[in-house]
């Protein structure tokens, strides 16, 4: 009997930490549509942590800022190039990561690491569009 209760117990516990592995680990990377920049493997916590501390922070706008709508309706296509301001923001991260690496010397600077000396907000510093006369 007492053989039993542990074996039991045992196995109760295997399950729990398997569930608790599998719960905790980072899970799968998404696989977003026409990232050209980014990673395409990138995870959604990554892509949040860009989108809204880099870009939503950096130039105070909204998602609606680069991405269009949907056809037909008020969801945004994220996939979608219609909007220029979504190439423009793809040449400023290509910039970024270029002034990073060149000039700071980073072997591999990534978009949203804490090692990036110039972000979005050096030079935009909330506005959509950084003040000309700052830059001159």
């Amino acid at each position: 009997m007492k053989l039993t209760r542990k074996l039991k117990v045992g196995v109760a516990l295997a399950v729990l930490v398997i569930t608790g592995v599998a719960a905790t680990r980072g899970g799968e990377a998404e696989h977003y549509i026409n990232l050209k920049v980014l990673p395409k493997n990138i995870s959604s916590k990554d892509l949040s942590h860009i989108m809204i501390d880099e870009f939503e922070d950096g130039l105070g706008v909204g998602c609606n800022f680069c991405h269009a709508k949907e056809n037909n309706s008020n969801k945004l296509d994220y996939a979608s190039d219609a909007k220029p301001e979504k190439q423009i923001a793809r040449s400023m991260m290509h910039m970024t990561l270029g002034i990073n690496k060149k000039f700071f010397h980073l072997r591999r600077p990534a978009l949203g690491d804490s090692s990036i000396v110039v972000t979005c907000g050096t030079c935009h510093h909330g506005q959509p569009r950084p003040d000309e006369t700052a830059l001159q």
